[in-house]
């Protein structure tokens, strides 16, 4: 039997994550989470789809209007030349649409937030996006009680794992 010819789109891979900012569910009540596109370059592309990118020290600012994400290190592309290459931290804009740019703009200024990026993925037809999140720091208590919590629900499933042995 012949095989069938894959199409682009089965070659492409849908809802990948490439970076997650794991750290900032610890540091911040993430409340509102937003998908924003993200301007990049073709190096820039080719770097992510090889899961070169990390997100531990980035943060989203707004400027003049618009926000933007730093501290986001994309890895240039070994494969370019040295002329194609980006740099690697440089801020990207981040596209929203204007109702909602506004929204965020509003809490961030008002009410103590501000934006972290949690996570960078290619959704279905993909397309680079970043997910964003409204977050309000934790002071250090909270983060005890998020250690407590954690620890307590490893020790309950471990018990729970145990019974189920017997």
């Amino acid at each position: 039997m012949a095989k069938a010819k894959s199409t682009k789109k089965e070659l492409l891979n849908t809802n990948v994550t490439i970076a997650e900012n794991r750290k900032a569910r610890f540091e911040y009540f993430l409340e509102e989470f937003f998908e924003t596109g993200i301007m990049l370059t073709g190096t820039e592309v080719k770097s992510l789809r090889h899961g070169q990118c990390s997100l531990t020290e980035s943060h989203a600012v707004a400027k003049r209007g618009e926000i933007y994400l730093h501290g986001c290190t994309i890895a240039p592309y070994g494969a370019a030349g040295i002329h194609l290459q980006h740099t690697p931290t440089r801020p990207r804009k981040l596209l929203l649409h204007r109702r909602e740019i506004n929204k965020l703009m509003g809490r961030i200024k008002m009410d103590g937030y501000t934006l972290v990026p949690t996570k960078i993925y290619f959704n279905a037809r993909g397309v680079a996006k970043c997910e964003i999140a409204l977050a309000k720091g934790k002071k250090t208590h909270d983060k005890r009680e998020t250690i407590k919590q954690r620890d307590w629900n490893r020790e309950k499933s471990r018990v729970l794992r145990g019974n189920q042995k017997d």
